[in-house]
């Protein structure tokens, strides 16, 4: 399993405005009953996961970039991304941590908007 290319696939869904396209992305690396969590959503199914990109991309007027190399252990991922608006600005950071199904693919995917607080 090519765990690194399933991400750099992922990430580049983020950034495809072209339905078509992206669903041609999210073929490559997300399974087609995956599960996708964030603070704002839960989603399931590669094909609605492609239309909530685009409602994503199209509302926020911005685009996700991954941030860091992803690291892992086992069959989980994490790596951390940025939302940059038009203007260049990050408008959102995160942290995703990705699960595998025996085929290589995205199975499970959940996303933590900023950092945890510091402990006071």
């Amino acid at each position: 399993m090519d765990w690194q290319q399933t991400i750099a696939d992922y990430g580049a869904a983020w950034q495809e405005a072209d339905q078509g396209k992206r669903l041609d992305l999210l073929k490559r690396c997300f399974a087609v009953d995956g599960t996708y969590v964030d603070p704002t959503a839960k989603v399931r199914g590669r094909s609605n996961l492609c239309n909530h990109i685009g409602e994503v991309l199209q509302s926020s007027d911005g685009r996700v970039e991954l941030t860091s190399k992803p690291n892992n252990h086992h069959d989980v991922v994490h790596f951390t991304w940025h939302m940059v608006g038009a203007d260049g600005r990050d408008m959102v950071t995160g942290h995703d941590f990705v699960q595998f199904d025996e085929q290589g693919q995205i199975s499970h995917l959940a996303g933590f908007f900023g950092d945890p607080a510091p402990l006071t």
